[in-house]
């Protein structure tokens, strides 16, 4: 007896051990597939305007600082206060700058690297909740192949740190349930999260403790959740306490529950949306995975007496309706939805593979795919027929539609290798999207910075502040010049001409309109003269 008790014992730490293994093994492959999409090119591009312009400013003045000036406590935008955001993801940008200077590719790669990290915790949590190691790593390639991951994740934005912040703590959540050790991890996560965005911590807050309440209600009162929360938010009230002290009543009002969206929101499409804003959302960037969304949607749903049904839930539907309540919506407060579609996704595909008791997928499966194939080789032959600049954009969709022609063909077949096909022709085609000039989008929008900016800085106007026609603010524009870009009305440009020196950024209409005198234009670019007053026709 005792023999044999010593032999299972044997055999089943040498299983633990080859479990361990491939785990490793998965996770290096998972993180190296994650670095290398979410790197290439990363610099490539300019910042966009909103986040990225505003995080890489408040970036560079916290690296400019003297030392002891306390800037990376107190940061400023433009040399004025900024308190809008907590500065964690600025200190990281300000350090990548030390070490490689100023530019978009350091700019971008603290975040691009964290978020990186997401797909093998992904995975983790995977290995969690499911039994079997192939949903999993189903999972964990989706959520890789995930176009708003990968595209948010690689801009200097909050979003994909706070993905990664976020799925730390749901890993540390279902391991406390065996270990309350790991309830630290769960308060550390959360602070970094609030250290991070803010308020949407409290918001991600909320899907853990809904979650602790079906699942596990005996975390909500165990002491261990509490001191690792305590610990977690301590950091988070010294800054916010610095802050009160510092700047009182302005930053209470600016730092309010909702004002952080809603300033954010107005800057940048001053409108509010529908409820239904997310939805939408999901429907245009989730596919092609959203084929499975059906399937994966009943099976969730038979399954909610289970932990991994009921995260997914929680995780989905919560989060889902707190930020649809929200007036001012932007696209990206979805991003941290996708982790819980990838799982149940991912879960879903794998029962099917275990389970085949047909011989052939749900046709709606190899419908879709031959309806994305048709458009994508649409796609492909529209740019096929422009400039030779369009070529980039011709081999994306071209290999999209590779990729969906001969999944619909193998899924019609019955052949489980179309889900191999599906994951690596998505992660070739996002490949390519990322190595070509198209994955920032948004820079189309308005006229380029770079060019403009480039202008301004070599005119080096002894004013810091610079008056345009532009209808709105390009904080882009303000870091690639190092000047305050101030737009203005007809009536504000001509009440700074008249009193005063001041240097005015105009294009050809608002010159003509303005109707200026005594003009002297100091340099041109992109259709935009920077032009002053000419003292000697004064």
């Amino acid at each position: 007896m005792q023999e044999g008790s010593f032999i299972w014992s044997h055999l089943e730490k040498q299983h633990r051990a080859v479990e361990k293994w491939i785990d490793w093994l998965w996770l290096i492959v998972l993180l190296f597939a994650a670095v290398v999409l979410f790197s290439i090119n990363l610099g490539g591009l300019p910042l966009r305007d909103w986040d990225e312009g505003t995080v890489a400013q408040v970036a560079r003045e916290i690296w400019r600082a003297p030392a002891g000036s306390m800037r990376w406590l107190y940061p400023t935008l433009g040399g004025e206060p900024y308190y809008h955001k907590p500065p964690l993801m600025h200190w990281l940008i300000a350090w990548a700058y030390s070490l490689g200077g100023v530019n978009e590719w350091t700019t971008r790669l603290p975040g691009a690297i964290i978020t990186a990290t997401s797909v093998p915790l992904l995975y983790c949590i995977g290995r969690e909740i499911f039994h079997q190691r192939w949903a999993a790593v189903y999972s964990a390639l989706i959520y890789l192949t995930m176009l708003p991951i990968v595209r948010h994740g690689r801009l200097a934005m909050f979003d994909g740190t706070v993905v990664s912040l976020l799925m730390v703590m749901m890993l540390c959540v279902l391991r406390s349930r065996r270990d309350l050790r790991y309830c630290l991890g769960i308060g550390i996560s959360f602070g970094l999260i609030c250290l991070t965005k803010g308020m949407v911590g409290i918001l991600l807050g909320a899907i853990v403790a809904v979650f602790l309440f079906w699942d596990t209600p005996r975390l909500l009162t165990s002491y261990y959740l509490w001191i690792g929360i305590f610990i977690g938010s301590l950091p988070v009230v010294a800054w916010n306490f610095a802050q009160l002290l510092h700047y009182g009543y302005s930053f209470a009002q600016t730092n309010s529950v909702d004002q952080p969206f809603n300033q954010m929101g107005k800057a940048a499409n001053g409108r509010s949306e529908a409820p239904w804003y997310y939805v939408i959302e999901l429907l245009k960037w989730t596919w092609p995975w959203l084929v499975f969304l059906p399937q994966t949607v009943r099976l969730t749903w038979e399954n909610r007496s289970l932990s991994w049904a009921k995260l997914i839930i929680v995780w989905t539907g919560v989060y889902l309706l707190l930020i649809s309540l929200i007036s001012i919506k932007l696209p990206w407060y979805i991003i941290p939805i996708y982790p819980s579609l990838a799982l149940g996704f991912g879960f879903q595909l794998a029962e099917t593979e275990n389970l085949r008791l047909f011989s052939s997928y749900p046709r709606a499966w190899v419908t879709s795919f031959a309806i994305l194939a048709v458009a994508a080789s649409a796609g492909s032959i529209y740019f096929s027929w422009g400039s030779a600049g369009k070529t980039d954009l011709q081999m994306i969709f071209a290999a999209l539609a590779l990729t969906m022609t001969l999944a619909a063909i193998l899924a019609e077949r019955g052949d489980g290798q179309f889900l191999k096909i599906l994951i690596w022709g998505s992660y070739i085609s996002l490949l390519l999207l990322m190595k070509s000039n198209y994955w920032v989008w948004e820079l189309g929008e308005a006229y380029p910075v770079k060019p403009v900016a480039t202008m301004i800085a070599r005119a080096n106007p002894t004013v810091r502040q610079i008056y345009t026609s532009f209808p709105y603010s390009r904080p882009s524009l303000d870091f690639y010049s190092d000047r305050t870009i101030t737009p203005a009305s007809h009536g504000e440009l001509q009440y700074y001409w008249q009193n005063g020196q001041p240097y005015l950024l105009l294009n050809a209409s608002a010159l003509s309109n303005l109707k200026l005198k005594s003009i002297k234009i100091v340099d041109q670019a992109e259709g935009w003269q920077l032009i002053t007053k000419d003292s000697n026709r004064l």
